[in-house]
């Protein structure tokens, strides 16, 4: 059996189910074949090795069968890189924000060089017969850079935020550069259809690739396979930490101290990008019209903080601050407050009690390429009497959950009727609806993804050697 190699910007302990996301999803495979897990340590280091930008020390961890594999960053990197080109014009971008992103020429130099740091780390440690996966949009460029070492292994991407149209794309300088370094790949996957559509319409359009059928793409003498992979979670891991004794605790607890009201929960990173003002404004709005929910409906708002080092989520801060003050100073009574807020992150084994004690879901991105939140939500509901998800129609998640309530966030009227529906949905409605979602999740969860994805890219045709991959 093949060894699987990952890259990802920042690695988490697969034995420790706690860490969610990709350390569940890839635990299982990884220890199977004695993988290797490699990335960025977290640390960033004023005076790199030598005195030369982004010649970080290596650090090796053993985590069972897994071996870990981390380089620290320079502070120069870490700027230009992650803060820079990464989160301050990939990320806005690809979320359709053109107007947040940052086009500085100077962060695109320093995105290269860490993925050709990377690559010339990880290069010495690979085997002729490793299967690479390289995940999501800090590292687009690294197979590109492999190639170019001559690394001639089976190497898949997958992009866990979404793809934008080809016009929103096309405002990135260098865009052609970006898309061009997805051809050094083998496999490609997005989350949805939608962003597979996008990138298809992208390679026909501006790189003149040649469709070969069967998800298949040649250009720059490549070729590559692109398709849609929706990621889901591990269903039955989630059922256990909600029966576990902190999700049994947070349940109970709940029910208790909310047994005359109807919860409404929302999880999310503080991100311009989760549409948090939007879902306060039509909360208020759902307060406004409907005076049957006064000293009723109870949202909790969970914010997890994020990247406040940048001016951008400062603002959202404020915004949302105000707007649960201002929520609560109109509409509260001395025993009930609308919102209750907080701006921290809660233990991922206490969310399961949390999301089974609410009647309703709130998981209204402006734009996501999944949001494992709402899979999370229906995993955690009691079959007899469970909550309805309220989603927006632009979650990734939308594509495979139709039977939710489907809204528009920018649609504040609108949301707020959806949300006033699902707090009075019959008992019988909302079994159906979670019926149908918990197979769609259940029969697509996390593990179906990893091996999906994986059994394309083994399957993949290998591409012709012998003309070496230019550096970009």
């Amino acid at each position: 059996m093949s060894r699987l190699v990952v890259v990802s910007n920042r690695l988490a302990d697969p034995r420790k189910t706690a860490a969610g996301g990709l350390a569940v999803a890839l635990a299982e495979v990884l220890s199977n074949t004695g993988g290797l897990w490699f990335g960025w340590s977290g640390k960033i280091v004023e005076a790199a090795d030598g005195g030369v930008a982004g010649e970080g020390a290596m650090h090796t961890q053993q985590a069972g069968p897994v071996k870990l594999v981390t380089v620290d960053l320079s502070r120069e990197d870490h700027n230009s890189f992650y803060l820079g080109y990464s989160n301050g014009v990939l990320w806005p971008v690809f979320h359709y924000r053109l107007d947040l992103a940052d086009f500085d020429a100077g962060y695109i130099a320093g995105y290269r060089r860490v993925n050709q740091l990377f690559a010339r780390k990880l290069a010495p440690m690979l085997r002729e017969d490793d299967i690479i996966w390289i995940h999501d949009y800090h590292l687009i460029p690294l197979a590109a850079e492999l190639r170019a070492l001559g690394c001639n292994q089976r190497i898949g991407f997958f992009l866990h935020i979404p793809l934008p149209p080809p016009l929103i794309l096309a405002a990135i300088p260098g865009h052609d550069w970006l898309i061009r370094a997805l051809f050094a790949y083998d496999v490609v996957g997005f989350q949805s259809k939608s962003d597979h559509s996008h990138f298809c319409e992208y390679v026909q359009t501006e790189a003149h690739a040649q469709n070969l059928g069967e998800g298949r793409w040649r250009a720059f003498n490549r070729t590559v396979q692109a398709g849609a992979f929706p990621i889901g979670i591990d269903v039955d891991e989630f059922n256990t930490l909600t029966e576990a004794p902190e999700g049994r605790e947070m349940y109970e607890r709940m029910k208790r101290e909310y047994s005359r009201r109807k919860l409404l929960v929302g999880v999310d990173r503080l991100d311009y990008s989760k549409g948090l003002p939007q879902r306060m404004r039509a909360f208020r709005e759902l307060l406004a019209r409907n005076p049957e929910t006064h000293n009723s409906a109870t949202l909790i708002q969970i914010a997890s903080p994020s990247r406040e080092d940048v001016s951008a989520y400062s603002d959202i801060l404020h915004e949302l601050e105000s707007l649960c003050g201002s929520i609560n100073g109109n509409f509260g009574e001395l025993d009930w407050m609308p919102v209750r807020y907080m701006h921290r992150t809660v233990a991922r084994a206490r969310l399961p009690g949390l999301y089974r004690a609410s009647s309703v879901a709130l998981v209204t991105p402006l734009r996501d390429g999944m949001n494992l939140v709402a899979k999370e939500f229906i995993a955690s509901q009691n079959p007899e009497n469970p909550g309805v998800l309220v989603l927006s129609r632009f979650a990734g998640a939308a594509e495979q959950l139709p039977e939710a309530l489907l809204v528009n966030p920018y649609d504040t009227e609108g949301t707020a009727s959806s949300i006033n529906m699902a707090l009075q949905m019959p008992l019988e409605e909302r079994r159906e609806r979670y019926e149908a979602l918990m197979k769609t999740i259940r029969r697509y969860d996390v593990h179906w993804w990893c091996d999906t994805f994986l059994d394309t890219l083994a399957k993949a045709k290998a591409e012709e050697t012998g003309t070496p991959w230019l550096r970009l």
